[in-house]
């Protein structure tokens, strides 16, 4: 059933050590408040987390839905332990909606991000664009994909606004309810492959996947003809079966999305960009046109490919703003709490000039 999910000769070998332990691979499909649903040889079965990985786990260092885990099985093998999850190969992470500093896995193991937004109301090319680095620094490939085109008036022209943002960057526009489009889309998913829909709440991600599955196993709710917005009715992340072979995670809708630090993110997908900025003759080689430097003699010998630099160009520029943003709403919460604590000062002075009266 394993091979069903896209495991592979290159995942047995790094699972041999987990085997000789005595334990079995499965594949997270799904996570819910209470633990996940993993895919085995012996069916789909409940896992929860071992004791000693979720004591050791780091901030993102729990199982998401996609991850390789270890297994043990319980009484009659109808729930089984996680013990540990194979490396990932791509991670899409982001920063927890209530904090800054926290991050959050969304995905793991993701071969294709389609980026999924609505072309009646929802289209907004500053939030796609920050779809766009994050799916870059995950690891992923990303396909735009517009929906709903049958509700726009003028579908071409709004695709080309969206191909600018991201020359290279496929866009592709679907209408589920009039079936147009899907062949194309399912066409940039290999067999075996991982796609996940990104994308705000009622843009159309559980539709598309009911038009891929032709039938109705992903709730959805119409969008509101006053302000174009639906609620998506997905409350958590799983790992559907396509057909073809093929895979796709759907995820709750996500309204903003938060990159992760230059360090943690962009130079983990980007390594070797990272390696030839630290050969350049100068060290503050702006990268331009400096004689010796190691990324234009990279680019000019064909080593490195100018979009993959362009790209790490983006992220960088993205994740300094990110961070920028992060410091600036650091200051708000400092000020805001001097500003308390003058105003209990104040009172706390007028009452002891009103006590001794």
């Amino acid at each position: 059933m394993i091979g069903q999910y896209g495991w592979s000769t290159s995942l047995a070998a790094a699972f041999e050590p987990h085997e000789r332990a005595g334990h079995t691979p499965g594949r997270i499909i799904l996570h819910q408040r209470d633990g996940y649903v993993v895919a085995t040889d012996n069916g789909e079965i409940r896992a929860k987390v071992s004791g000693r990985l979720r004591h050791e786990a780091g901030e993102i260092g729990h199982p998401a839905v996609g991850d390789w885990v270890a297994l043990s099985f319980g009484a009659q093998e109808r729930t089984a332990t996680i013990h540990a999850f194979l490396p990932r190969r791509t991670a899409f992470v982001r920063r927890a909606a209530d904090s800054m500093r926290k991050l959050q896995i969304l995905a793991a193991n993701v071969d294709v991000a389609f980026i999924v937004t609505s072309l009646n109301g929802d289209l907004n090319l500053r939030r796609i664009q920050r779809y766009l680095a994050a799916a870059w620094e995950s690891g992923a490939r990303p396909v735009v994909v517009l929906t709903k085109s049958d509700l726009c008036a003028d579908p071409e022209g709004q695709a080309a606004r969206v191909a600018a943002l991201e020359p290279g960057c496929p866009v592709l526009m679907v209408s589920a309810r009039q079936g147009v489009g899907l062949d194309a889309l399912l066409a940039q998913v290999g067999r075996g492959e991982t796609c996940v829909l990104i994308g705000s709440s009622g843009v159309g991600k559980s539709t598309l996947v009911n038009a891929f599955l032709n039938e109705d196993r992903m709730a959805t709710r119409a969008i509101r003809e006053t302000d174009d917005q639906g609620r998506h009715t997905t409350s958590h992340r799983q790992l559907i079966l396509l057909p073809g072979g093929r895979l796709m995670l759907d995820t709750p809708g996500i309204r903003e999305v938060g990159l992760i630090d230059a360090e943690a993110g962009v130079s983990a997908v980007f390594e070797d960009i990272e390696g030839l900025l630290q050969t350049c003759r100068f060290t503050n080689c702006s990268h331009a046109n400096e004689p010796g430097c190691a990324v234009q003699a990279a680019v000019q010998s064909g080593v490195l490919d100018p979009a993959r630099w362009a790209h790490y160009q983006k992220l960088t520029l993205e994740a300094a703003a990110a961070e920028h943003e992060q410091e600036r709403a650091a200051k708000a919460v400092e000020r805001r709490r001097l500003g308390a604590l003058q105003k209990v000062y104040r009172a706390t002075k007028r009452n002891e000039r009103g006590g001794g009266d």
